[in-house]
């Protein structure tokens, strides 16, 4: 099969042991780059029928995949760059998105704004890091919004994305002398923080058409 980096599949349960009103079906970021060797999903469990069954069903279970869907793609027009923002689970789409760009080598400049409450609690991080340090296009910018209760240390940047954070990137990502226009936004994680970043996208005069975004629910 093949698909574009950032799109999405709908997995759905073939008569599981148990359901419940959020039904058998989900919709998955594809996290795998197109070129991967391997088709990979990633999710975080709750406590649902289809997630009790997603951790308890055997090697080899069969399920029904459609797709792929959606259009949180990575655009044509180099000259822009993808300013993409994301939470928790919601780096899925992206990782797809920036191994794949890594791996094609493309002209896209690319910053990645990831917000995790703890180092302990972001899936990938170390990879991400690890991608950045060898793809000179790729600019990561992690950050924590609740130190205080990780172990762990942390020397990068900490709170919640907003339009001072990404102004800060935006700018030293130009070198002198090399202007670039405005770029586009793609938000991935919980409803309500892509709802969030929205409206403060739009507080700062950031058009709709340069947003991308992705709905799901029941992640």
């Amino acid at each position: 099969m093949s698909f574009k980096a950032g799109q999405f599949m709908d997995l759905t349960l073939i008569e599981p042991p148990e359901t419940d009103a959020e039904g058998n079906a989900r919709g998955f970021s594809i996290n795998s780059a197109p070129d991967d060797t391997e088709l990979i999903f990633t999710t975080r469990l709750r406590d649902t029928a289809f997630k009790r069954v997603l951790q308890t069903m055997p090697l080899g279970t069969e399920i029904r995949v459609e797709g792929p869907f959606g259009n949180l793609t990575l655009h044509n027009n180099a000259s822009r760059p993808a300013v993409l923002l994301a939470g928790g689970i919601g780096i899925t789409p992206f990782r797809s998105i920036v191994r794949w760009a890594a791996h094609e080598k493309l002209p896209h400049r690319i910053l990645l704004f990831y917000a995790n409450r703890r180092p302990e609690d972001a899936p990938f991080l170390n990879e991400l890091r690890d991608l950045a340090r060898e793809d000179p296009r790729l600019t990561f910018i992690p950050t924590m919004t609740q130190m205080s209760r990780s172990h762990l240390p942390w020397k990068g940047e900490t709170g919640y994305i907003d339009h001072a954070l990404i102004g800060k990137y935006l700018q030293s990502s130009t070198s002198p002398g090399n202007q670039i226009t405005g770029p586009i936004y793609y938000l991935a994680g919980p409803r309500a923080m892509v709802a969030g970043l929205r409206a403060m996208l739009n507080k700062a005069g950031v058009d709709d058409d340069d947003i991308r975004t992705e709905e799901f629910t029941g992640y």
